[in-house]
């Protein structure tokens, strides 16, 4: 019979390291990433709202400019001014783009004022304002 002789056993290097083990975080910074990108999906909704806002702001001092101008501009008419002279009371009210269109209907006078919306947004968004305003012309002789 022959004998059998243990071999010296060597330790083979392992190839495959080991997963370290999972540290535990508090679940405030397990949320931190969340926040952030929460955030970054959110932020271009609310700046768009704001500018919606802004636009629709600028479009109400128009149109309440433009109501302003075309009355001053009927009231100037039926106080017997010319056509030139109440385009530069609605341009004085209203703003430099505002023109003015002027008719007659027997003693009625209607001045019709419009403008494009001003503002940094304004010139974005391709609104053009209108206001009429009518007043019966004055006579010269007549009963207060």
């Amino acid at each position: 019979m022959t004998s059998l002789v243990p071999l010296p056993i060597k330790p083979v290097p392992l190839l495959i390291k080991p997963l370290p083990l999972p540290i535990k975080m508090p679940a405030r910074q397990k949320q931190r990433g969340a926040v952030t990108a929460e955030f970054a999906v959110a932020l271009p909704a609310v700046i768009l709202l704001l500018a919606f806002l802004l636009a629709a702001g600028a479009a109400g001092i128009t149109q309440l400019r433009l109501e302003e101008a075309a009355r001053a501009g009927a009231r100037g008419l039926a106080r017997g001014e010319n056509t030139g002279e109440v385009q530069g009371i609605v341009r004085r009210l209203a703003g430099e783009g505002a023109t003015a269109g002027v008719a007659s209907d027997g003693d009625w006078m209607t001045v019709t004022a419009s403008a494009a919306v001003g503002g940094s947004l304004g010139s974005l968004i391709p609104w053009t304002l209108t206001a009429s305003a009518t007043a019966r012309g004055e006579t010269p002789g007549g009963a207060p």
